[in-house]
């Protein structure tokens, strides 16, 4: 008689969004993280976006995404993250809505040069109701802020986590998935508590 073997599970799916400004640090969050190569529709910078497109603080770079960065991540057994990168420019905002579409949470990527760059997606996952925290991109010869000063500037809800990280790095760009994953639990537990629907 052979012994009867436990059904194996496959981890669930879910969909997260790396959102903020143009030049943040979106496509390399995604490509630093992806255990499969990082799908991303980048388009060369051209005298079109000249006036459009501010590269003051981003001197080197000469592409843009255009539609979305798509990568994947296991986080454990259970667990499988799939990460989408929108656009940072205002007009490709029209993308957004699809994008968005059944995000469990949002990770919103800033620059502290440039702070106004992501109220646009602060105010639209706090328009959606969608979980989301604040990662604060530690690019190389910038000045460094407490994180209450950056929520302050930003004016965010005390209970949305501000956290730095490092886009470029493996190990970073895990943490912050693994706090936003904790923020999402968090407030599935308040709302269920609470008696509201999710």
């Amino acid at each position: 008689m052979s012994a009867r073997s436990e059904p194996v599970l496959s981890p669930v799916a879910v969909k997260i969004v790396i959102s903020g400004g143009f030049g943040v640090g979106k496509t390399t969050f995604v490509g630093a993280i992806s255990e499969i190569e990082p799908l991303v529709t980048e388009a060369e910078l051209t005298e079109r976006s000249v006036g459009i497109d501010d590269t003051t603080a981003v001197r080197g770079k000469t592409t843009t995404t255009v539609a979305l960065d798509f990568g994947r991540i296991t986080l454990d057994d259970e667990l499988l993250l799939y990460l989408f990168g929108t656009p940072g420019q205002d007009r490709f905002a029209f993308l957004w809505d699809d994008l968005v579409d059944g995000a469990l949470g949002a990770i919103v990527l800033l620059d502290t040069r440039r702070l106004e760059d992501c109220f646009a997606a602060v105010d639209y996952f706090e328009d959606h109701d969608i979980p989301f925290l604040v990662g604060v991109n530690a690019f190389d010869h910038t000045r460094r802020f407490a994180l209450d000063e950056v929520r302050d500037a930003l004016g965010i809800d005390p209970r949305v986590p501000v956290i730095e990280c490092d886009a470029r790095r493996r190990d970073s760009v895990k943490g912050v998935l693994m706090a936003l994953t904790e923020e999402v639990l968090t407030r599935r537990l308040a709302r269920a508590s609470a008696g509201s629907a999710w």
